[in-house]
């Protein structure tokens, strides 16, 4: 991780648009060349980001899931910068639309029941890999232009060895189960019992 500067962090936000932000502060900034820089601030002193900065666990996770062949944003840097008490990742975005943009918008139901099956698929693909995605609604799952699945918002993934149990799939699927909205999205009952639709690894459309 490296320190970065007050001047140098000006420069690198100058001209910046602001994507997220919080009570707090920019939580997302897109850059003027296109790239993002990702904020992260630790909550309570007392904490594992204290030893483990979420940064650095994006960072860590972006590497260990790309060895899966999962597409995730391509990590340039990881910073800390004292000014502003903040940790912060710069990536290149995954480019593709979220699956939350695609739901909103009018689609062929043929098109959209691919999407949903594909993303079916997508996560027992993700579960068989090991990879325990906390932050899982349709708002951080892209689809690529060249019609892949990928992840986004990364730095709580947690990732084992082998095979994720079923107690386990099922308990990824309870935030996305909370949402009505988004929860007709995903066939659970496959999800949670590893039934592929295809020979597909679930991690294409």
């Amino acid at each position: 991780m490296k320190i970065l500067g007050q001047e140098d962090y000006l420069t690198m936000r100058a001209e910046a648009r602001v994507l997220e932000a919080d009570s707090f502060g920019d939580k997302v900034l897109l850059l003027a060349d296109g790239t993002m820089l990702k904020f992260f601030r630790r909550k309570r002193w007392l904490s594992s980001a204290a030893w483990y900065p979420y940064a650095q666990r994006f960072a860590d996770n972006a590497a260990s899931l790309r060895q899966r062949d999962v597409r995730v944003p391509e990590v340039i840097d990881v910073f800390r910068i004292p000014s502003i008490k903040r940790d912060a990742v710069h990536y290149h975005p995954l480019l593709g639309s979220t699956l939350r943009e695609l739901r909103r918008q009018p689609l062929e139901p043929a098109a959209e029941q691919q999407l949903k099956e594909g993303f079916t698929r997508f996560l027992v693909g993700l579960h068989e890999r090991g990879v325990y995605f906390r932050s899982l609604h349709l708002g951080n799952v892209v689809y690529t232009p060249d019609r892949q699945f990928g992840l986004i918002d990364i730095a709580d993934v947690r990732i084992s060895d082998g095979p994720l149990r079923r107690y386990q799939r099922a308990r990824n699927l309870r935030r996305l189960q909370a949402m009505p909205e988004e929860s007709e999205w995903v066939d659970f009952h496959r999800v949670v019992n590893g039934h592929q639709a295809s020979s597909s690894d679930g991690l294409s459309g």
